[in-house]
């Protein structure tokens, strides 16, 4: 048997996972201490109930996900209508450096999925699968290599192999950034520079004002042409031969506008920094990993199961490792430093929206990193993707 549920469904299932995982995180203080994004604490709970029906009854339950991907959009331009161009200025020598310490990562990322492979007697091809092309690279990206590892390499079930491993790792991304942040933090006394209003969401400990429709209105509204600016920008670029993903021609789109109209009207009430705009994006990632997490088919990748979990296993602790003793220090030992790794843990094995649902959930417990939520981005949206191409070839030619 097998049964889809509509969109609408989908949909209004996501907001009652959201919901839940809201009140787990209140009720739970383990979820809180260790930054537990709140929709993986219930979109888990979730895809193992959809297993647990699958081995029971047989019954497949998958969800029609057409309406997920508009909601990473708006939280991407929420987070460009933050991005004061002072701000980033500042913040190039940090990327540069966190692209730099990510490119070195992806090498090491590799040759352990290649190593961890050849130790269970498998094609080393299989350990690029497992390395930056599924976990880096994510579903997308090894969905799109899926023919040159069948065709060119020999590897039948490729497809299989790419998405449990970027699967597995997107649930391990999601579960490693809160304890790196609360591990460096705790040991190292970490604060916040300034204690702003976060990028994304609002903090759990203070008490808020309300907010007012006229409020939610205009960041709705900005968050709409920034979208309009986004699509132009992403047309734009194809027209001249180069394709850039939507959210990160949008998260350009709304760079620009949040550093040109204020400037030009200076009195007109513009979004930026306001509590309207970071609840809306805190809802819109939280929808979208919601959808994400709880759609996962785990009974899939049950025949996968034990090289898989082998070479993830081996993968989640050289990241931890990488992130607590390489990125920490290299980004600076500080708050906004501790941030950024909780993000890495979303860049090394999951996704683009983990690492911002990671760095969200420390956010929205200590208070405020508006450079870690343009660096990190930036780096695993657009640089890291470049990357991957080049180095998943070389690998490939090298050990093929």
């Amino acid at each position: 048997m097998e049964f889809e549920l509509r969109a609408i469904t989908t949909f209004n299932l996501a907001i009652l996972v959201l919901f839940f995982g809201k009140w787990l995180n209140q009720r739970i203080p383990l979820l809180r201490r260790y930054n537990i994004p709140e929709p993986v604490s219930s979109g888990l709970l979730v895809c193992l109930a959809t297993w647990a029906i699958y081995g029971i009854w047989g019954a497949e339950i998958s969800f029609d996900l057409r309406s997920r991907d508009i909601l990473l959009v708006f939280f991407f331009a929420g987070i460009g209508l933050n991005s004061d161009l002072r701000s980033l200025l500042a913040g190039g020598l940090p990327l540069v450096i966190l692209l730099a310490a990510t490119v070195v990562y992806m090498f090491i990322q590799n040759f352990t999925g290649v190593g961890v492979a050849s130790l269970f007697g498998l094609e080393k091809a299989v350990g690029i699968l497992g390395g930056t092309t599924s976990l880096i690279g994510g579903h997308g990206t090894a969905i799109a290599w899926t023919p040159t590892f069948r065709d060119e390499y020999g590897i039948g079930n490729a497809s299989e192999i790419g998405i449990a491993c970027a699967t597995f790792g997107l649930v391990l991304a999601s579960l490693m950034g809160g304890p790196i942040a609360n591990i460096l933090i705790g040991r190292h006394k970490l604060e916040p520079k300034a204690v702003d209003q976060p990028d994304v969401g609002m903090t759990h400990d203070r008490e808020h004002s309300p907010i007012d429709a006229y409020s939610v209105l205009s960041a709705w509204l900005v968050l709409n042409i920034s979208l309009t600016s986004g699509l132009a920008i992403q047309e734009a670029l194809e027209k001249a031969g180069l394709q850039l993903p939507l959210f990160v021609c949008c998260l350009f789109g709304a760079i620009l506008l949040t550093n040109i109209v204020p400037r030009i009207f200076p009195k007109l009430a513009w979004p930026a920094g306001s509590r309207s705009l970071a609840l809306i994006s805190d809802i819109s990632l939280g929808m979208f990993l919601a959808m994400s997490l709880m759609s996962l088919q785990l009974w899939t990748l049950a025949e996968l199961a034990g090289p898989i979990l082998a070479i993830l296993g081996a993968q989640f602790l050289i990241a931890f490792a990488f992130a607590l003793f390489v990125v920490f220090r290299l980004m600076g030992r500080d708050y906004e430093a501790a941030v950024v790794c909780s993000g890495f843990g979303g860049i090394s094995l999951g996704s683009t929206p983990t690492a911002m649902a990671n760095m969200t959930a420390v956010s929205k417990r200590y208070g405020a990193a508006h450079k870690a939520f343009i660096i990190v981005p930036l780096v695993c949206g657009f640089f890291v993707d470049i990357a991957n191409a080049v180095i998943i070839k070389a690998f490939l030619t090298r050990f093929g």
